[in-house]
């Protein structure tokens, strides 16, 4: 079942998304060579629970960390470790804050320092990708046109879109009904309607869109050996425009 909100319940998902967004902003301002991931995940923690939020993802199903830090050809889910980044790596970082009962979800990939024309483009294209899908974020579509749209311009660039992990509804849940696939033919699925709140979310490889998950029963890598990248928002569908809830 599609749980819609009111407008009161977006409100309040917006503060969410807006602490999401600041952390995010934490993020892009600290990482750099030498830092490790692990540090990143202190400093949203206590950002988070400063703002009088709680990092959703900790514990999480058993998830041990606040947020997602996935580095390379990790696609999502990567535990925040001691491994220090490095000029030219690219790190995926997956945020949740539930604030008032409501949660925001949004990812980012980052690059550190100067990166090469591969990351580059699979940075670029996967970000374009999410911006070309919510062009179908409205009343007038299903919901299958969005994930049209994204699996149309990420493999119009060259990459690949990840089968196996897909968006979802967000709200008192981090997981909420629908399953919003990357990938797909259009028309199909539910009609938009007023007060969906979408984390909408495309995972793109360089390589081939396979993965598998390593033995920590979390993280997703891709086969072979591949950059991925990863960009969400929590977009409220609206009787206009979608709106974006994870923004500043």
């Amino acid at each position: 079942m599609i749980i819609l909100k009111t407008k009161r319940e977006i409100e309040i998902m917006r503060k969410a998304g807006r602490l999401v967004a600041k952390a995010h902003e934490l993020v892009r301002n600290n990482i750099k060579p030498g830092v490790t991931t692990k540090e990143l995940d202190r400093l949203v923690e206590e950002f988070l629970k400063s703002q009088n939020a709680i990092p959703t993802f900790k514990g999480y199903n058993g998830f041990p960390f606040s947020i997602c830090a996935s580095v390379n050809e990790e696609v999502v889910h990567g535990f925040p470790s001691d491994r220090k980044l490095v000029e030219g790596d690219i790190v995926s970082v997956d945020i949740g804050a539930t604030f008032e009962g409501y949660v925001g979800d949004s990812a980012k990939t980052f690059s550190v320092g100067e990166i090469n024309d591969e990351k580059r483009c699979l940075v670029e294209a996967t970000r374009q990708s999410f911006y070309e899908g919510i062009k179908f974020a409205t009343t007038n579509y299903r919901l299958s046109d969005i994930s049209h749209a994204i699996q149309s311009y990420a493999e119009s660039k060259g990459f690949s879109v990840v089968r196996d992990f897909v968006g979802h509804g967000v709200g008192k849940k981090m997981h909420e009904s629908p399953q919003i696939p990357n990938f797909g033919r259009p028309g199909k699925g539910p009609r938009l309607q007023e007060g969906m709140v979408l984390a909408i979310e495309p995972m793109i490889n360089a390589g081939v869109y396979n993965v598998k998950i390593l033995d920590n029963d979390w993280t997703v890598v891709t086969v072979d050996g591949k950059p991925s990248a990863h960009y969400e928002h929590t977009v409220a569908i609206t009787d206009g425009e979608p709106m974006l809830l994870t923004v500043l």
